[in-house]
């Protein structure tokens, strides 16, 4: 087999108590306490934290109270910043809000029946892309998947107690070797675990590779494979204490992990009118269902979209060279069985509801919670495989 054969292809992941992916769930929690009692509100929610501070701005319109204090304290416990000694209280951070209300200019493009356009608009112009493949049974990448299930075990570990050293912080990466398209074996894993300062780095790298990469990667490892486990040697100061987290900046680990092209735009703290989250959700499901119903082994779908306006200004599928029939004939198939106006995509997936806070920390894709990996559209697509 020649070497041009062989691709080595890496992912990453963080996990929850990451300083940016703190902001991101700070961003969808405060959504989430918004829409619970008013499934119209409409926000744009960023958050900035740093060593002893959190702060929240963008803009809301909403007719519920949040109290941002308290919202922000609650997910700063459950994530595991809940005493002095993690560097990052929940208790006794600063914490400012400068949340204003939405402008009217941009309201009047989202609301039907106002503005220029009648229809449900767009919430900003952009392109969105939705990628699905048949690698996984997520219909994920595998690379993105095992760096996902790490940064997950990590946290399980330390919640359950089994690891209860550890702290909230921590990082994954994994470098997946292929030949001819198919994943072989892990190449390299590369692990960040923050951790309290009375455990020897021994003790967390032995702990790590017995009780976290070996589970999760199994038979992809073998005696070549090279593994990085704090690899600067110590790693006992994480969170916000050592470093600053945002809003959005977590793009690529929330998608799927550099496998597939992305509009630039993140989800964190956006309702469904923000189409950087709703039409992402949607190519996301479209393409699942091509990959599911077998019209392409690969899929990915790009949607864009200009402001107030309803219907995309584009659509556009890229197949890899996997598809069973025409190009053409799977973006025929989609415009048929596809809506995608921005109140339709809220309406077919449920976005109205207050379920971000559980997408802002190991993906938006792949995890089968949430309506836009169902595929429900499988036997309609098939169809055309037939024609």
């Amino acid at each position: 087999m020649s070497e041009n054969n062989i691709k080595l292809i890496t992912s990453e992941s963080v996990t929850e108590g990451h300083p940016d992916k703190i902001c991101d769930q700070i961003s969808d929690g405060i959504l989430d306490e918004m829409l619970a009692t008013d499934p119209d509100s409409r926000a744009a929610i960023e958050c900035f934290c740093t060593n002893g501070l959190v702060v929240v701005g963008g803009e809301v319109s909403t007719k519920n109270y949040v109290n941002i204090d308290s919202t922000v304290r609650r997910i700063l416990k459950d994530i595991g910043y809940n005493s002095p000694d993690s560097g990052f209280d929940c208790d006794n951070v600063g914490i400012m809000s400068a949340l204003h209300e939405q402008s009217p200019e941009i309201s009047q493009g989202v609301s039907e029946g106002m503005g220029e356009h009648l229809d449900q608009g767009a919430g900003d112009q952009g392109l969105m892309y939705g990628y699905a493949d048949n690698e996984t049974s997520e219909f994920m990448p595998l690379p993105i998947t095992l760096a996902h299930r790490l940064t997950s075990r990590l946290a399980e570990l330390r919640k359950n107690g089994e690891l209860a050293y550890l702290r909230p912080d921590g990082k994954s990466q994994v470098t997946v070797e292929y030949h001819d398209d198919k994943a072989k074996r892990v190449e390299t894993v590369v692990i960040a675990a923050c951790h309290q300062s009375n455990i020897s780095l021994e003790q967390v790298r032995a702990d790590i590779l017995a009780r976290v990469i070996k589970p999760v990667l199994g038979d992809l490892l073998d005696e070549q494979t090279k593994v990085f486990i704090n690899s600067t040697g110590v790693f006992t100061l994480g969170g916000p204490a050592a470093d600053t987290g945002l809003t959005g900046r977590k793009i690529i680990v929330d998608t799927y992990g550099g496998l597939a092209r992305h509009g630039g735009g993140c989800f964190s703290g956006k309702d469904a009118s923000k189409v950087d989250r709703s039409g992402a959700y949607m190519a996301r499901y479209v393409a699942k269902n091509i990959v599911a119903a077998g019209l392409a082994d690969k899929c990915e779908l790009q949607i864009a979209y200009a402001i107030g306006v309803a219907e995309p200004v584009g659509i556009y599928i890229e197949t890899f060279g996997t598809n069973k029939i025409e190009e053409l004939k799977i973006l025929e198939a989609v415009k048929e069985n596809f809506d995608f106006r921005p109140k339709a995509i809220i309406e077919k997936l449920s976005l109205k509801k207050p379920i971000y806070l559980q997408t802002a920390a190991y993906g938006h894709f792949g995890r089968p919670e949430f309506t836009w990996e169902q595929t429900d559209k499988i036997k309609i697509l098939q169809a055309y495989l037939q024609e």
